[in-house]
């Protein structure tokens, strides 16, 4: 049975992900994108970025090093990208144009920026890759490394599915206090997805 299953690859991946993707972390976001909205819409919204995320992630487990190699894209440049698109949701939230009601929001903010680049961010999508290098063909290690990705992503789900809870303590002036303080935090995590983007393009030249 070991063979098909890789305990330390499982634990390994699981562990990094979590840290990486932070699931208690996105709340505060998610919060500050879809709480003034129903019930249903916000269980629909973390549906939907969970699997959004989840694609993503999978996509560049199965053909990720393929599809950077082929486009001529580094992980500095997603990196990048990521730190932009981040950069531009913060503002919005600190400025309170990313608060107003939308007719398409639900879906939109599902999209971007929750399930990506806020859940599958360039750090996920770059560790999933190193792992996927590390399991070197051996049937075990995929298989564990796919179970850490699916678990992570469950993990995220439950988090976001019951932000309501928190809903119910913090009363709509909280959520506007969250929306501050989540762009806030947005803001310094592009900044410094920017910042390991240009080293890593100096350190490769």
């Amino acid at each position: 049975m070991s063979g098909l299953f890789d305990a330390g690859v499982f634990l390994e991946a699981t562990i990094t992900l979590v840290v990486i993707m932070d699931p208690p972390g996105t709340v505060p976001v998610f919060l500050s994108l879809v709480g003034r909205k129903s019930p249903a819409a916000r269980a629909q919204a973390a549906r939907q970025a969970v699997l959004v995320s989840l694609l993503v992630i999978s996509l560049f487990a199965v053909a990720g090093q393929a599809i950077l190699t082929y486009l001529g894209i580094g992980i500095p440049a997603l990196q990048g990208a990521g730190g932009l698109l981040l950069l531009l949701i913060a503002l919005d939230l600190l400025t309170g144009r990313g608060t107003q009601p939308e007719a398409v929001e639900d879906v939109n903010v599902a999209l971007v920026p929750l399930g990506t680049p806020l859940l599958a961010g360039p750090g996920a999508i770059a560790a999933t890759i190193v792992f996927v290098k590390q399991a070197s063909g051996h049937l075990g290690a995929y298989v564990a490394l796919a179970l850490a990705i699916v678990a992570v992503h469950l993990v995220i789900y439950v988090c976001m599915r019951y932000s309501g809870l928190v809903i119910r303590l913090i009363r709509e002036s909280g959520i506007l206090l969250l929306a501050k303080i989540a762009g806030l935090l947005l803001a310094a995590i592009a900044v410094q997805l920017i910042a390991n983007s240009v080293r890593g393009f100096i350190a490769g030249g």
